[in-house]
Formats: structure tokens, C-alpha cells, sequence
């Protein structure tokens, strides 16, 4: 199909996403070591976590990127915020390269760029207060507020749901949800202007997910900061994020904006994560039935991804030439600008129900036969 592909379109300089990305990163790449071998041990390969990444970021924008357990997105997420060090790639904030800064070049921007973690438990020290947790960013910094770094903390507290009066507890007498609100609390502490969001409501029940979810777009409306939203709950990511990328075995296979992956995606690993969301349909006719597409196996190894497109071990259009070439991200004919797609034999545009249900387990379609 090579007729179909195009050139991505540049943008308007006029357009306010034309200025220049708050956030470039450009083939990016994180290799880990494995070590094997007795008794001398030495490295017998690696594991390719992340493998030529490139994605932007704007001022104020939230940009989501999802996908499978494994695939690469908290890696992401640890690289961009520098608490590791990139194999291979250029991370670029504010026009300058931090892909390998030092500890010394990276104090003026440490403040800009904050991150919630995953898991609230582990991520606050339970031998600390949450006004010690809270104002722990604004000492490192040498930030002392008006008023006082205990009013800032406070004010803090009251920004994010909290009681200031909780200022003296300890993180064990918080629930899950209050404990990810202390984290959110921390992250804001400095003003930052970019907030890498790593999972932040995965870890919580589902009411506590949409309070957590509105606080963050709230905190985002008013003090204008850009996020990049980790997560592999889809629903959560629609939600919040205006732009959107699908990440399979450490590489972006699909980016664009929020309606144009949701009802218009390109590739078959798009089409399957959207397959596998649950609908509640409240009445019969108010939506056409969506397609069910049902993958076999896991994500391949890491440490030896299949050559060409990484996906065609689990693709039900795959060829031989997926096997051959590696896919570009280019934007297809009939998609709009900024929709970029990386695939040789990229599905139709729409999520509507096949004629037939694709199912690559062999098990579970000999199953449904016998039960049928």
C-alpha cells in the first residue's frame, strides 16, 4: 500500500501547538543488560525496553500513551524525567538537550519536571509526615514561599481534597486515594510545568480513579500544566488526554488525536486494545456493535523482538514483507494531520463489528465452537 502513504503535513505557524513542543524526544532508546554465564558472568544480550522512540509534547497539553503491560511505557516515563540514563536518543525540554546532562546541568529544570508514581504506597516514605514528604522538593531546591514552606504545604493539602489539618500524619493513616492526592500534592510543590504521570490511577478502586482523574484535569485547567499520561486503561486515557499514542514492544505504532484513535484507528494492535475496552449498551440500536478482536499469546520477549513490525507475530494481516521491512510512522491517506500509523497493511478506518470475529487462539475458537 504503498500509494496510500504520505508525508506528514507540517503545521500552520499560526496554529498555538506550532510553537515550539515543551518536550521533543527523538529515538529514544533504553537497552538493559542480561548477565549469564558461571562462573564468570558477562552480558549475553539485552533486554530492548525501549527501542527508537520520538514523541512531542506541548505547553498545557496532556498527551496519553498506552498500551500492554511490559511495553515499554513507565521506562518511558523515567527516561523523560532523567531518573535513568537513555542508552541511545535525545531528550530535548525547552529547546535543550538533556538527554545525557549531568547531575549539576540538570539542577535548573529538576523543578519543571515532576512525576506521580504508580504505586501510592511505596512512593512516600512512611517514616516521614506529609508536610516533611510535601515540602521535601521545596528544601532540595532551596524554595522558601511567602508565608512559609508549612503554608505552601497547607495550601497545597486544600488544593488537592485534603484536610490542612492532616499536615502532622503519617502516609499509613491515609487511604489509596488520599495517599495518590499526597503524591499529586508533592508533583505540585514546585510549580512545575511538565508532569509525567505514570499509572497514577491504576492502583485504586474505580470511584476513587474518576475523583483522582478530575483533580488532575482541574489541576491542569488552572495552573496550565502539561502532562504525559502513562496508563493501559483506555477508558481513563480517552478521558483525560487530547492526543493519544499506542506503544508495542518499546515502539509508538500509532499516534494521533483522541478521536482519531478512538473511532478512526489504523493499526490492527489499535483496533484490538479498542476491541478489548467493555461497552453497556443501555438501550438496543444506540450504537452499532463494536468489533471483537482476540489476539494469541503474550507480548513477545524484549530481549529478542521479531524482525520487521513487532506486531505481525500476533497480526492476522501480517505478510511477508512485515517480516522484511520495519514499518515507517507516517500519516496514511484518508487520515487526518498528525495521525501517523506505523504499518504495511493498515486496517479501515472504523471500529464498527466485522462479519466475523477475529480469533487467533486456537484454543478458545475450538471452545466456542464446541459450546456453540
Amino acid at each position: 500500500m504503498k500509494e496510500d502513504l504520505v508525508l506528514p503535513a507540517t503545521r500552520e505557524a499560526g496554529d498555538d501547538a506550532a510553537a515550539e513542543p515543551l518536550l521533543t524526544v527523538s529515538g529514544l532508546v533504553k537497552h538493559f543488560p542480561v548477565k549469564g554465564g558461571f562462573p564468570i558472568r558477562r552480558t549475553v544480550g539485552h533486554v530492548q525496553a525501549v527501542d527508537g522512540l520520538d514523541l512531542t509534547v506541548h505547553a498545557g497539553e496532556s498527551f496519553g500513551l498506552v498500551g500492554e503491560s511490559g511495553c515499554g511505557k513507565s521506562t518511558t516515563g523515567r527516561l523523560i524525567t532523567r531518573l535513568m540514563e537513555p542508552t541511545r536518543g535525545t531528550i530535548t525540554y525547552r529547546g535543550r538537550d538533556i538527554s545525557h546532562a549531568t547531575r549539576k546541568q540538570l539542577a535548573p529544570i529538576r523543578s519543571e519536571i515532576q512525576m506521580i508514581f504508580q504505586d501510592p504506597y511505596s512512593s512516600l516514605n512512611p517514616r516521614q509526615t506529609v508536610g516533611k514528604i510535601i515540602s521535601g522538593p521545596m528544601e532540595i531546591n532551596g524554595i522558601s514561599p511567602e508565608g512559609g514552606r508549612e503554608k505552601r504545604v497547607r495550601e497545597l493539602l486544600e488544593i488537592v481534597g485534603l484536610n490542612p489539618e492532616h499536615y502532622n500524619r503519617f502516609p499509613h493513616e491515609f487511604s489509596g486515594g488520599q495517599r495518590q492526592r499526597i503524591g499529586v500534592a508533592r508533583a505540585l510543590a514546585l510549580e512545575p510545568k511538565l508532569i509525567v504521570a505514570d499509572e497514577p490511577v491504576s492502583a485504586l478502586d474505580v470511584s476513587i480513579q474518576a475523583q483522582v482523574v478530575n483533580l488532575l484535569q482541574q489541576v491542569q485547567r488552572e495552573l496550565g500544566i502539561a502532562f504525559l499520561f502513562i496508563a493501559h486503561d483506555l477508558a481513563v486515557v480517552r478521558h483525560f488526554s487530547q492526543r493519544v499514542a499506542v506503544m508495542y514492544l518499546g515502539k509508538i505504532i500509532e499516534v494521533g488525536d483522541r478521536d482519531s484513535i478512538y473511532t478512526r484507528p489504523r493499526h490492527p494492535y489499535t483496533h484490538a486494545l479498542l476491541s478489548a475496552v467493555p461497552e453497556v449498551a443501555l438501550t438496543e440500536g444506540e450504537a452499532p456493535p463494536r468489533e471483537r478482536i482476540r489476539l494469541a499469546g503474550d507480548v513477545p520477549s524484549p530481549i529478542s523482538p521479531p524482525s520487521g513490525c513487532r506486531f505481525r507475530t500476533r497480526c492476522w494481516k501480517a505478510q511477508d514483507k512485515c517480516a522484511a521491512e520495519e514499518p515507517p510512522l507516517l500519516r496514511l491517506s484518508g487520515n487526518r494531520e498528525g495521525h501517523l500509523t506505523a504499518c504495511h497493511f493498515p486496517e479501515d478506518p472504523t471500529t464498527e463489528a466485522r462479519e466475523e470475529d477475529i480469533v487467533l487462539d486456537p484454543a478458545l475458537a475450538a471452545l466456542e465452537e464446541e459450546q456453540g
